[in-house]
């Protein structure tokens, strides 16, 4: 496996996971209703440790976390030296904006760059890696969708704030909306599996029947 530390050269990736901090009564607040704030930070900070070992463990790319509100969480420094991933604050704006100038600013240190979200358990490193070998293939985006009408992965290999512009972040309709972003860009994309991620006291359920997080990515 490559070093997921920075290097002098170019990689061919960049995978980034998303993240905010794990602040009680600040993250999973939907979640929170029905379990308590501490123990959906708690989750929360689990959930983000799985996807990093995920991204890791797919070797698709340099790894980063982007970090909200910023960086300087004791957590997620502790997860820079365990993991040896590198941390970027996050930019200001919504949803949309923050992948955008994430993606973009990847795509200045890499050919490729691939987002995913922290809240999504069901993720495979094996996604990752075909997300990567779609858009070395010439597909302009690729996605994950998720059962919930959004999506937890989107890669790229070309830059537009248009792709991320208009979309009703949060509702069930942010693929249907995005797939309308491609058509008028005219982009080529391609759609990996449906999953599902952890919102809600269902998924809550669901994760621990699952036992994901107890599996290898």
């Amino acid at each position: 496996m490559r070093s997921q530390a920075a290097t002098a050269s170019r990689p061919e990736a960049i995978v980034i996971v998303f993240a905010r901090a794990p602040v009680r009564g600040r993250v999973k607040t939907r979640l929170a209703a029905a379990i308590g704030a501490e123990a959906s930070a708690r989750l929360y900070s689990q959930l983000i440790e799985r996807a990093l070992a995920t991204a890791i463990a797919a070797d698709a790319g340099a790894v980063e976390l982007h970090c909200a509100p910023n960086a300087r969480h004791p957590f997620f420094q502790d997860l820079s030296a365990r993991l040896g991933v590198s941390l970027r604050a996050q930019s200001r704006g919504n949803l949309g904006t923050r992948m955008h100038r994430a993606l973009a600013g990847a795509l200045r240190r890499a050919p490729l760059a691939i987002l995913l979200g922290s809240d999504c358990p069901a993720l495979r490193s094996a996604d990752l890696r075909r997300a990567k070998r779609e858009l070395a293939s010439g597909a302009d985006a690729v996605f994950s969708p998720a059962h919930d009408g959004g999506y937890v992965l989107v890669g790229v290999r070309r830059s537009s704030a248009a792709l991320f512009r208009g979309i009703a972040w949060g509702s069930a309709g942010v693929m249907a909306g995005t797939r309308g972003r491609l058509r008028k860009l005219g982009w080529t994309w391609r759609e990996l599996r449906e999953v599902w991620d952890v919102d809600r006291a269902e998924d809550y359920a669901r994760l621990r029947r699952s036992g994901l997080l107890l599996r290898r990515p």
